[in-house]
Order: C-alpha cells, then sequence, then structure tokens
C-alpha cells in the first residue's frame, strides 16, 4: 500500500494503482453528494473530467512532479472511463449502478416528499426548477422526474397543454428557417445566389421599404415566401 503515501517516486504500476482507486472514490464520493452536485453531468462523466483536470493541472504548476506519472494516470483513467460506458451499454446493472432511475417529484398534481428527500432537493428548488419551465401552479403538472443529469423532466396534464394545429387536424406548412442575407453591414453574396437574388434587390428593398442602406443594417434576413425582415442599429 506504499503508493497511498507521499514518496520520491513511484513506479508506473503504482500509478496505475492511485489512478485506479482515485476514479472509484470519486464516483463513490459523487454518487454521495447526490445528482444536484453534478447537474447537466452524468455521474461518470463528472469523475472524469474533475479527476483528470486536477492531474495534468498539477505537473504543469509543479517543477518537481514528471509528467510521466500525469500521463500514465490520465491514459488509465481514459481506458476505465470507455470501459466504463462499454459496460454500461452491455449490462444494465452496471447502468443503473451508476445511472440511476428517475425519481418521481410530482404526479398527478401531488408532490412526493419521499422523491424530494431521494433527490435531496428542497420544495423551493422543485418550484424553481418548474418556473423555468414556465409551470406556475403544482397542481397542472402530470409528472415531474428528477433526471440523472440534475435536470427535472416535466409533463403537464393533457388538458394543460397548449393547443396546437394537430389537435384540430390543421395542415401547416413545412418550416422554413430564414436565411441570413447581411450582418452587420455586410451582404453575403453566395446566400443571394441561394435564393435567386442579387445585392441589386437588396439595395432597392432597403431604399423603398427601410429607407437606409446596407451600412446601417444589423441583421437582414429572408424566407422562402421573400419576405424580408430588417433590423436596423438602434
Amino acid at each position: 500500500m506504499d503508493f497511498f503515501h507521499s514518496q520520491e517516486t513511484l513506479t508506473t504500476f503504482e500509478w496505475i494503482l492511485r489512478a485506479v482507486v482515485a476514479y472509484f472514490f470519486l464516483i463513490l464520493v459523487a454518487k454521495a453528494m447526490g445528482q444536484r452536485s453534478i447537474a447537466q453531468l452524468r455521474l461518470i462523466d463528472f469523475a472524469i473530467a474533475l479527476i483528470i483536470g486536477n492531474i495534468i493541472a498539477h505537473p504543469l504548476s509543479d517543477e518537481h512532479l514528471g509528467l510521466k506519472g500525469s500521463l500514465t494516470t490520465t491514459v488509465v483513467l481514459v481506458v476505465l472511463y470507455i470501459g466504463s460506458v462499454y459496460s454500461m451499454l452491455k449490462w444494465p446493472r452496471v447502468r443503473n449502478l451508476i445511472n440511476p432511475a428517475p425519481i418521481t417529484l410530482v404526479r398527478d398534481g401531488e408532490i412526493i416528499y419521499k422523491g424530494l428527500n431521494k433527490a435531496r432537493i428542497s420544495i423551493d428548488l422543485l418550484l424553481e426548477e418548474l418556473r423555468e419551465e414556465k409551470v406556475e401552479d403544482v397542481k397542472k403538472v402530470a409528472l415531474a422526474l428528477w433526471e440523472a443529469d440534475g435536470k427535472v423532466s416535466v409533463f403537464l396534464d393533457s388538458k394543460y397543454n397548449p393547443i396546437t394545429p394537430e389537435t384540430y387536424s390543421m395542415e401547416t406548412e413545412p418550416f422554413d428557417l430564414p436565411k441570413t442575407i447581411i450582418k452587420e453591414g455586410i451582404i453575403y453574396t453566395t446566400v443571394l445566389k441561394q435564393v435567386n437574388k442579387d445585392e441589386g434587390w437588396v439595395v432597392e428593398k432597403l431604399e423603398n421599404l427601410y429607407h437606409t442602406n446596407r451600412e446601417n443594417v444589423l441583421l437582414a434576413t429572408i424566407d422562402q415566401k421573400d419576405n424580408l425582415k430588417v433590423f436596423l442599429y438602434k
């Protein structure tokens, strides 16, 4: 167990042992801290990012530390990471251990207190997450789940879902992303060619509709129906 203690030098095998111990230790620590501590990151991603960042930083700032150990450790950690990801894909038990199942926080408009305790979040945090989803009333929520990456998935009761054209089987036009033809006073000629227009057409439109020239245009876009939208510097 000498690799645990401070030494003048470490063998390659001892560096590998340190990496393995640190990898699994940090996963256990992150798991004990709870999902909120690693919001937006999966448990295994959080562990690998934190360890590698520290490993690489030390030899770059301490002249007494060699780079060999850090590089060896990093390689071992990457191998462990890839192996862990592969194991999660192949074996459900490993996947469930590292990435736990979602925790139910709200069901049919009722707050599940046990779920809050399991996720280690407060009522205030739950309400904050709902507000971020533009939900002002818990009673409107059919289901809210605390995901493994620290996010809350919110599903409204069907009677509170917004009405869409599909609700009434209405026909809609296909999605069209307007193309940028001017940005910060610069005309994009290649884009104009794609929509079968030229600079003369743009200049004429700007003069007739907006009484300005391209130097005053912050942004101008055009859609498939040749609708021109212009945003001037203000």
